[in-house]
């Protein structure tokens, strides 16, 4: 049994998907997560770049609706989001973290300064910031996420995170 402490630690990051804070998360969320991004990084929607962050949100929206909106109703509650969530952790955290992937590549793209595959970790740091994350907690989060050391972040980094992100408290 998946204990209250673990679902009130994934019901804590509910509000990082629901962007406008309305109380649901749904494909809007996901929309207004990529436009802030391309915003905070002067990238045009209609690039190669936006449009692969545009499509990768539209895949992670899809696949959070897969496992998270139980009624169909195009739109994820708290209860939902707790309750998918919990159950995929619970049979396997990398799945997860799969289901980010095409948006996770493509925002490392965008946060991507030089093209050589990472973002800074202060780079990284803006992503956070832009999703809605206080500056405080994206610069440690950032900085965590560099498990080498090498002050870059690469996919591999970001998509083996995502999933842990949930288990971890503030």
């Amino acid at each position: 049994m998946v204990s209250s402490e673990y679902e009130r630690r994934i019901a804590a990051r509910f509000a990082t998907f629901d962007q406008d804070g309305n109380g649901y998360i749904d494909r809007e969320d996901f929309s207004a997560a990529a436009k802030r991004l391309l915003a905070e990084f002067d990238m045009a929607a209609r690039s190669d770049k936006g449009q692969a962050l545009y499509i990768g949100a539209e895949a992670f929206w899809q696949g959070m609706a897969g496992i998270a909106d139980r009624d169909g109703d195009q739109r994820i509650t708290r209860d939902e989001f707790v309750g998918g969530a919990v159950k995929r952790l619970r049979d396997n955290p990398d799945r997860f973290a799969e289901i980010a992937r095409p948006f996770l590549h493509a925002v490392l793209a965008i946060a991507d300064p030089d093209g050589d595959g990472s973002a800074t970790v202060a780079d990284t740091a803006r992503v956070l910031t832009a999703l809605g994350v206080s500056h405080e907690i994206a610069t440690t989060a950032a900085a965590t996420l560099d498990t080498d050391g090498d002050g870059k972040i690469g996919e591999a980094e970001i998509v083996s995170s995502f999933a842990r992100y949930f288990t971890v408290p503030e």
